[in-house]
């Protein structure tokens, strides 16, 4: 979950000076904490009067979520647009490396999505950990988001830091729906084999099930013919091999 610094609140305090009131003025670290609690809450006219009195559009939190991040995250489609029409950058990264775009396809934003792609986001920005807004998307089962981030050039190939793709992700937390999104694009067969390698790792006999499957497409079928030989050599000889060494002990 996305947490925003809380506001040090304004102690209220007075000072007096031959006779004459004076109240504090408030805190920077006020502003900049409103102005984010303003974008998280998506209230566009306060956003705007915060930036019209000198906040930095690109302050952020401890965490080094800014407004845009804020705001791509609840699904605010206006506020994210005037941001980034205000000179947000729209690849700007919090400490973990996540971008506006990964942030919205975690969340399944597909508008927010749209948003930030239509504004040239680097839609295979990859996290510190590998994760791109694709594998967010695929891990989430957000269909919506997983199509349009494929039908605008995703790259399903990309694999997080473990080894994972969006694929085998989808696959790991059993989202079905998102797996047979994947297998539909990945005609060249590059990201089922590491998929039915994990698969075999884990004795994923369901997973490996739907990974070799006949496909409906006869000429995606003919291409994947050699690719599903391999795999099925593969995972009978992982599958061998665990048998024997669970029922033929060494000593």
């Amino acid at each position: 979950m996305i947490n925003e610094d809380a506001a040090q609140k304004s102690d209220g305090g007075e000072k007096f000076n031959g006779g004459s009131q004076r109240r504090k003025r408030p805190k920077k670290s006020d502003s900049n904490a409103s102005f984010l609690r303003a974008a998280r809450a998506g209230n566009l006219d306060k956003v705007v009067e915060y930036l019209k009195g000198g906040v930095d559009i690109n302050t952020c939190n401890q965490n080094g979520l800014n407004a845009l991040h804020l705001a791509a995250k609840e699904g605010h489609v206006g506020l994210v647009q005037e941001l980034l029409g205000r000179g947000s950058a729209v690849d700007s990264a919090t400490k973990k490396g996540n971008t506006a775009l990964h942030i919205a396809s975690l969340a399944g934003q597909a508008e927010v999505v749209k948003v930030l792609v239509k504004e040239g986001a680097d839609i295979n920005a990859q996290s510190q950990n590998g994760f791109t807004p694709l594998y967010m998307a695929a891990q989430e089962n957000h269909i919506d988001v997983v199509k349009y981030l494929l039908e605008n050039g995703a790259n399903q190939s990309t694999a997080t830091e473990d080894g994972f793709t969006p694929l085998a992700v989808a696959l790991q937390q059993g989202h079905n729906q998102a797996v047979a999104v994947l297998l539909e694009n990945d005609t060249k067969g590059k990201v089922r084999l590491p998929a039915l390698h994990i698969a075999a790792r884990k004795d994923d006999t369901k997973s490996a099930a739907l990974l070799l499957q006949n496909d409906h497409n006869a000429d995606v079928q003919s291409k994947m013919m050699v690719n599903r030989t391999t795999e099925v050599q593969y995972f009978m000889t992982t599958c061998a091999l665990y048998l024997f060494i669970y029922f033929c002990p060494i000593n």
